[in-house]
């Protein structure tokens, strides 16, 4: 008998009968391979199937079940796999006499394990399916059951089936369970399985690796799935496509988008041609490193290709042009999918794109448009969908419209997560509401959610934006008492907060907790710092802050430049100012609107015209198209020049630029007319104003009222006060007066007081000046009890009236009414002298107290009652 070599031995056993029950060095002699093959024998017949049986018991069929009266159907996919009558008959036999063995189908098996909870008896179910004798029955369980994803279904099932006698290891088993670990993110545990395989003599073939690989990659370990590659090619198995690409991915979810093109570069040397996944996944790491340009090109390159992009492709791609401002091309993509022959039609992730681009660029009536639009053509939103609209909405304050989207969401099925709270959380606090703010956020931990970075941040924001800072500190407190570590936007937003609170000493404090806990300030920090010190008219420490910014390689932006440039303005320091553009212009930073405006500002302030023109100019030159608040600056500039022509020039191309102007611009521009003797032009603004429906402001009301009484055009300024009227409550003291001063300028008595009436009935703040304004055009006119009147009015709500409005009056009571209120008059000038000291003749200006009672009797007043 010849000698049998063991290499020669190990491929007489099939294999599928390679296991740990026969170790290579036992079968070296030829007793030992004949008894080998005895066993082999056995366990070959172990499994005795008929073929017709086999070739449907593996036939997958769709089973449908509709429900007419909900309106729901069903469709599943069922698989019988081997049943009683395909095992062998001694097993038949005990099955048979058993009265608790159950001859289920596999899928039966299946849905029977998915009822039951993973620490229930789960072995109990599988000890009485009768198809458990049939081994070819394993690899199709474990494919079922991981089919639906229960990972802990599947991992008992996994250790069930190990402890079976006719269990036998194979690759495609461990090859899936290998696959579900991936998808749950169970890096360990699919490791331990890759070396389990090879003890029981599975060796790993190329699928094992690539699922491998692709559980490295989905926890962003992309240096050990690197390693796992160079262990394939050192046991010479060829990397396939999907390996590559798994690779690739591994890469690109960890942001090494450097890495990903060695690889792809890599992939194309050893003769594996990229496909439509390679190219998706090259522009995904673009993505996720920031590349937005890069991705672009990348892009246009692979249209030279055979390759013809699909939606997950141009998904990537609207999401890049997105985040490079460039909206209108996003939706030109997006239009293009939606075309009756386009190829890629746009799904839920398309639609989600387009909204947070709308809602970027300050469209939110076309966000609800396009989730409409996402509804009607029978996409179902997901909860990213949801998300983004509320996003859109609390971007703008809009919480009303937030809340109604987050309370669809739940009714829509489902279960709003830490983004949507968080959300919602945010379109409080942007509209002014910290306290809802803070409801929703406690929200969060009743609904079992943790509350993450973003939240808390939030909520600060929610607090500092309305003045509340104690609580917004005492937020930062209970952050890290909850171990949520504050960033660098937290110290961001907590130094805005204290600008806006008017508090020096919380901006030093502020400064030194983010040095205490290691936080490193950026750019938007140090732009938050600076502006804070501005607005509380630190100007020393926030230069000491921007140089300590430039001494730390910190690089500053546009955003910083504005700030210093903005709040050199505020504080009359022009020359500084402009010392910081040209600092801007070395730099070579691009100069926003806000920075030429800014400098305009300081140009005209200084009476340097021509610098403000050549900055203007030079603005469009440079393709920073002028916005609203770059041409009231300018007209302003022409305004302090008295040119008004040039202003006018302005304001018609302003216009022709279709830049609709608003209150601002109107006002600056009939300052301009009047300063230059037009107050005609200034009523015909105020008609344009009318018919484009922009709203006056106390600037404009003033200019009309001036240009009024130039012309002596008391009938504009009667129709004036009707604009007025409504809003007189809010309106300043100086223009009630200037009102009041025309009318009775142009002897329009009758009308004067009515307006004072209404301005009393207003509960409108009055002041000395006010009532002087009404007793001289009184005294003008010979409304001597009317006179009278007001100066009870002056008593009545705290504001003493001067010794000369005494004694204007008092030929009159000479005249009319006796010695008695001669003396009276002759009383109250006394008193009034011996307060304000001897020879004092004119009144002094008193602040007056809120009014209890500012109407009195206006027709039966005595003079006896003075």
């Amino acid at each position: 008998m010849a000698t049998v070599h063991g290499s020669e031995l190990f491929k007489l056993i099939p294999n599928d009968q390679t296991s740990h029950s026969f170790p290579f060095h036992s079968l070296s002699t030829p007793s030992k391979v004949a008894k080998a093959r005895k066993s082999s024998n056995r366990r070959r017949n172990l499994v005795s199937c008929k073929k017709s049986k086999n070739e449907e018991a593996w036939e997958e069929k769709k089973v449908g079940s509709v429900d007419y009266d909900k309106g729901k159907y069903r469709v599943s996919v069922q698989v019988t796999g081997l049943r009683k009558d395909d095992i062998q008959k001694r097993y038949r036999l005990r099955v048979e006499a058993d009265s608790w063995q159950r001859d289920w189908t596999l899928s039966g098996v299946v849905q029977k394990i998915l009822t039951l909870n993973h620490w229930d008896d789960i072995e109990g179910v599988l000890n009485r399916w009768a198809g458990r004798f049939a081994r070819k029955n394993f690899p199709v369980l474990i494919r079922e059951i991981t089919k639906t994803g229960s990972f802990e279904h599947s991992v008992e099932v996994f250790r069930w089936m190990k402890h079976q006698k006719n269990y036998c290891a194979r690759n495609d088993i461990y090859n899936m369970m290998i696959r579900l670990h991936a998808r749950h993110n169970r890096v360990d545990q699919a490791r331990g399985l890759f070396f389990e395989m090879q003890e029981w003599r599975c060796k790993p073939d190329v699928e094992t690796y690539n699922a491998l690989i692709n559980v490295h990659g989905r926890v962003g370990q992309w240096r050990w799935a690197t390693n796992i590659m160079d262990d394939m090619l050192r046991a010479a198995i060829s990397p396939s496509r999907s390996t590559y690409n798994n690779l690739i991915n591994a890469c690109a979810s960890s942001g090494n988008w450097r890495e990903a093109l060695k690889v792809c570069k890599k992939m194309t040397e050893n003769g594996v041609g990229p496909d439509l996944v390679t190219h998706n996944i090259v522009l995904s790491a673009y993505k996720n490193g920031a590349q937005y340009g890069k991705a672009l090109s990348y892009f246009e390159l692979m249209k030279g290709t055979n390759i013809r992009p699909d939606s997950i492709t141009l998904n990537i791609v609207i999401h890049c042009l997105v985040k490079l401002g460039q909206y209108v091309k996003a939706v030109d993509i997006f239009n293009s999918m939606r075309e009756k022959r386009s190829e890629c039609r746009p799904d839920v992730v398309t639609f989600t794109s387009i909204i947070h681009a709308y809602s970027v660029c300050g469209q939110i009536e076309n966000c609800k448009a396009i989730f409409d639009m996402m509804l009607a053509e029978g996409l179902k939103p997901n909860i990213v969908s949801y998300n983004a609209l509320i996003g859109a909405y609390a971007l703008h304050g809009m919480h009303e419209d937030a809340l109604m989207v987050f309370n669809e969401l739940k009714r829509s099925g489902f279960r709003p997560d830490v983004v949507s709270y968080t959300s919602l959380l945010n379109a409080y606090g942007r509209s002014g509401h910290p306290e809802k703010a803070r409801e929703t956020f406690d929200m969060i931990k009743r609904n079992s959610w943790k509350p993450n970075i973003v939240s808390y941040n939030a909520l600060i924001d929610a607090y500092g934006s309305e003045g509340f800072l104690a609580e917004a500190v005492e937020v930062l407190r209970e952050m890290e008492c909850n171990g949520v570590q504050p960033n660098v936007v937290t110290i961001s937003t907590l130094l805005a907060a204290c600008g806006r609170c008017g508090q020096t000493v919380k901006i030093d404090s502020v400064l030194l907790a983010a040095r205490m806990r290691g936080i490193e300030l950026n750019t938007i920090a140090y732009n938050s710092a600076i502006g804070s010190y501005m607005n509380v008219g630190e100007y020393e420490k926030a230069l000491t802050l921007y140089r300590s910014m430039r001494g730390k390689k910190v690089p500053p932006d546009s955003a910083t430049f504005n700030v210093l440039i903005s709040g050199s303005c505020k504080m009359a320091k022009y020359a500084e100012a402009l010392k910081f553009v040209d600092e801007m212009m070395d730099l070579k930073i691009p100069m926003s609107k806000e920075v030429h405006s800014s400098a305009i500002c300081a140009y005209s302030k200084r009476g340097q015209l021509e610098e403000a023109e050549s900055m203007f100019t030079m603005m469009k030159v440079a393709g920073c198209l002028p916005d609203v608040i770059t041409y009231t600056t300018m007209i302003h500039a022409y305004s302090a020049a008295e040119n008004w022509e040039k202003a006018h020039a302005l304001f018609q191309e302003m216009e022709r630029n279709d830049i609709t102007p608003d209150s601002i611009a109107c006002s600056s521009l009939m300052r301009a007319f009047n300063r230059g003797g037009q107050p005609a032009q200034v009523l015909l603004l105020a008609e344009m104003m009318k018919v484009k429906r922009i709203s006056f402001s106390e600037a404009t009301f003033f200019e009309i009222i001036s240009a009024c009484s130039m012309l002596r055009d008391w009938k504009t300024t009667i129709n004036l006060i009707e604009l007025v009227e409504p809003s007189i409550s809010a309106v300043s003291v100086g223009l009630l007066n200037q009102i009041l001063h025309f009318l009775g300028k142009s002897g329009k008595v009758e009308a004067m007081m009515k307006f004072c009436y209404k301005i009393l009935e207003s509960d409108a703040v009055v002041n000395f000046e006010t009532y002087s304004i009404l007793l001289r055009n009184l005294s003008a006119s010979g409304k001597w009890r009317k006179y009278i009147e007001v100066l009870q009015w002056m008593e009545d709500t705290g504001i003493q009236p001067s010794i000369r409005m005494y004694r204007n009056v008092s030929s009159f009571a000479w005249k009319g009414g006796g010695t008695e209120f001669t003396s009276l008059f002759q009383k109250r000038i006394g008193l009034q002298k011996s307060k304000a000291g001897a020879g004092m003749d004119t009144g002094l200006v008193y602040t007056p107290p809120q009014p209890t009672s500012p109407l009195i009797d206006r027709t039966g007043v005595e003079p006896s009652e003075l």
